[in-house]
């Protein structure tokens, strides 16, 4: 009787355990974009924001450092050569030129999570790092940044990645080539932070990455890409109710609580 109760039990634990295990990771950011504010107490937003802060640093061109309060790393558009300090833990690559990917990472870099999928398919990124979760949404990109020739776009061949931590959702558009539909902004969802190319040749002109920036509204707005746009035509384009915030220093530490109350474009040093 004992042993057939332990089979029982078994068999049911065998049925609880892989329905658990097989439960679709969840975009707080998605979920956020469709819910009111909430309220929080300043007693709890003084207590939490230190050890909830992220460290963002501008490395070069178009590539970030994300640094989690799990001590997780992340690098965005890494191509092996804009790099400080430690080697990060996690990389994206988009595929618009050698600038932006390699095909030979460091073998010690744990997750490479390349924007372009594979036989013509787009990406799909959803997965889960300590306590950061990484997402991406397909974009088009221009044939002559990939593969073949003769122009036109290859779909879904790039992607914007999205990074979700300490309750912060934190964008970057990658080499966009293209306006974003009512579908990119749906999948994409809030924007806290977002990293947004300026050069207005090689990615897509200003007035249309303008008009993406100021759809997005999001608190933070770190530019990149930045070698062929002068700063100041990128702000009358966005407009005044963006407010600009020059850095001297490459690291920003940003927590869900200390984010402007103002959407702020902030220039980190850099090249």
């Amino acid at each position: 009787m004992l042993r057939s109760l332990a089979v029982a039990l078994a068999f049911l634990g065998s049925l609880i355990v892989p329905a658990t295990a097989q439960q679709p990771l969840r975009s707080e950011c998605l979920a956020m974009a469709n819910a009111p504010p909430r309220a929080v107490p300043v007693s709890l937003r003084r207590t939490a924001a230190k050890a909830e802060e992220v460290a963002i640093t501008y490395v070069g061109h178009s590539t970030y450092y994300i640094d989690t309060p799990g001590g997780v790393r992340i690098a965005t558009d890494f191509n092996g050569a804009y790099r400080t300090g430690r080697l990060p833990d996690v990389v994206t690559m988009n595929r618009a030129h050698s600038t932006h990917y390699t095909l030979f990472p460091d073998p010690k870099i744990p997750h490479v999570l390349h924007g372009w999928g594979e036989n013509g398919q787009a990406a799909h990124i959803s997965t889960r790092v300590d306590d950061v979760y990484i997402r991406n949404v397909p974009t088009d990109i221009r044939r002559y940044y990939g593969e073949g020739s003769g122009g036109g776009m290859i779909k879904d061949g790039n992607s914007i990645f999205i990074f979700e931590v300490a309750g912060l959702c934190i964008g970057h558009l990658g080499h966009l080539h293209h306006k974003l539909d009512e579908t990119h902004f749906a999948a994409i969802g809030r924007l806290d932070i977002v990293m947004v190319p300026i050069d207005g040749t090689y990615t897509m002109s200003l007035d249309g990455v303008s008009e993406i920036t100021k759809r997005l509204r999001s608190s933070i707005v770190l530019p990149m890409h930045r070698f062929a746009t002068p700063l100041d035509e990128f702000m009358r384009l966005i407009g005044q109710q963006f407010q600009i915030d020059q850095r001297t220093e490459r690291t920003l530490k940003i927590s869900r609580d200390t984010l402007p109350g103002t959407p702020t474009v902030i220039i980190l040093e850099g090249v």
